[in-house]
């Protein structure tokens, strides 16, 4: 729990092909019997679609953040080492609490707002260049695991990461998206923005999805840039 301190327990389970690390988990929780032979609580962990899709299951396995349901354990070295990620709260066990990421997509409003819940039509058309990258940015799944490769990103630090001012440029691209395209770039123009980057780029390597997050932040710092002018000088563009 958030307020205990932190312990090892070690946890031994039979082998089978194709397992992941969520089956293992699933095992120790069915029986859950430490290495030792005592029975203890069953380890508390995040997960849903056990695809790669939801991000709920991140986790770091043997030191690298990861999702757990596609780590398979043929593939890992053993013993294999669990850990919550650091770069967030812990709730319990290898569960942690991702509000920090959840506020900084709030901050930087990372939705396209509509006019009421009836139907518009069909909303405007992008252009194929555009939607191809586009679709790339959407992958996100907002798993955190890029905030914890990043090592700007810390209890010391108000930097959002990555994954939200991704999010900008994505939303920004979208014909509706864009007439808040000011107030997000805005947004990443204050503290905890895009001047607490230290380019390292962890987090391009570290995306399950492969996003091109680095790509992403260079081109909004070109944006924030041309907008730090606009606010500057005034246009009538916004």
């Amino acid at each position: 729990t958030p307020e205990s301190a932190p312990y090892d327990e070690e946890f031994e389970i039979n082998y089978r092909p194709n397992l992941n690390v969520i089956s293992a988990l699933m095992e120790i929780r069915r029986n859950p019997v430490n290495a030792k032979g005592e029975k203890t609580t069953p380890v508390a962990w995040d997960m849903n679609c056990l695809e790669e899709v939801c991000g709920a299951c991140s986790m770091v396995i043997n030191g690298r953040p990861r999702q757990s349901c596609t780590a398979l354990i043929d593939k890992l070295e053993q013993p294999i080492r669990l850990k919550p990620m650091k770069t967030f709260p812990v709730v319990r066990d290898l569960q942690v609490d991702r509000s920090r990421m959840f506020d900084s997509l709030k901050k930087v409003k990372a939705w396209v707002p509509i006019d009421g819940t009836y139907d518009l039509g069909p909303g405007p058309r992008m252009p194929e260049k555009r939607r191809q990258w586009a679709y790339e940015l959407s992958k996100c799944m907002t798993c955190g695991v890029c905030l914890e490769a990043c090592p700007n990103v810390n209890s010391k630090s108000k930097f959002m990461g990555p994954a939200p001012m991704s999010q900008v440029r994505l939303f920004n691209a979208h014909p509706t998206g864009a007439m808040n395209k000011a107030e997000r770039l805005e947004a990443l123009m204050t503290d905890g923005g895009l001047g607490d980057c230290g380019n390292s780029q962890n987090c391009v390597q570290s995306c399950p999805k492969g996003i091109p997050l680095t790509t992403s932040i260079a081109a909004l710092n070109r944006d924030t840039n041309l907008q730090a002018f606009r606010n500057f000088f005034g246009s009538d563009r916004v």
